[in-house]
């Protein structure tokens, strides 16, 4: 399933498993997503006032914990699929996070914004479903200021046996017949699992970010491997066009 192909499918994956998402993704990470993410809270160490944007967005749930973090910063949250946004926007509403947060219908391999405009660029859960991931780690990189952060938090591949056998058969046995059972879904949570076959492993996402040109890369296994934290800078001297 390649190119515009897998867009049109992932893009029909999650118009369709919208108003389930924040309950399956409890289901999908053994409920470690919240942990995960306030571990990689920690690491990025939010200044106030600092923008970001979170590209795949989503339910919003990671665009919420940048603004609060951020305090008085804009943040941006963009996404391809509108029923995830209008989830997120109903979220960020009830909070009163709706004059920070800005949501934008997009693609996350063509910004739609200039170089050097955010403190952070993030995606969480996100990157193993674009059609080509380079190319989101680069635009990533285009759009955040010099000295600027990419951050990915991503399921991964565990490495430890037994748990390894244990988690592929949660994963790719069970997992798809709990999203029929609760989401109404089968073929989408059994299409979730073979997104992470061709996905790189941590070592290698970790290549991948340095070829683009990002500096001080870092990589996090989290929970035995099953996700994994990466984070990378642009360099301080990035801020010509990228198109020059």
């Amino acid at each position: 399933m390649e190119g515009k192909t897998k867009e049109q499918f992932v893009h029909s994956v999650f118009e369709s498993i919208a108003p389930k998402y924040d309950l399956m993704n409890d289901i999908l990470s053994f409920r470690r997503h919240k942990a995960w993410r306030n571990f990689t809270m920690r690491k990025m160490n939010v200044k106030p006032g600092s923008t970001a944007i979170d590209l795949c967005c989503g339910t919003c749930d990671w665009t919420i914990s940048l603004a609060e973090a951020s305090d008085t910063g804009s943040i941006v949250g963009l996404d391809f699929s509108q029923n995830m946004l209008d989830v997120g926007a109903d979220k960020i509403k009830r909070i009163g996070l709706d004059k920070q947060i800005r949501l934008v219908r997009g693609n996350a391999m063509e910004l739609p914004f200039e170089d050097n405009t955010f403190d952070y660029a993030t995606i969480g859960f996100a990157l193993r479903n674009v059609p080509d991931l380079v190319k989101v780690i680069e635009e990533m990189r285009r759009v955040v200021k010099p000295g600027g952060m990419v951050v990915s938090l991503e399921l991964s591949k565990p490495t430890w046996q037994p748990f390894k056998s244990i988690y592929y058969f949660y994963f790719q046995q069970v997992l798809p017949l709990l999203g029929k059972l609760i989401a109404k879904r089968y073929d989408q949570y059994k299409w979730l699992p073979e997104s992470l076959i061709h996905f790189p492993d941590h070592k290698r996402l970790a290549e991948i970010f340095r070829s683009t040109g990002l500096t001080d890369v870092q990589a996090y296994p989290l929970t035995g491997g099953i996700a994994a934290l990466h984070i990378g800078l642009k360099p301080q001297g990035a801020a010509r066009s990228e198109g020059d």
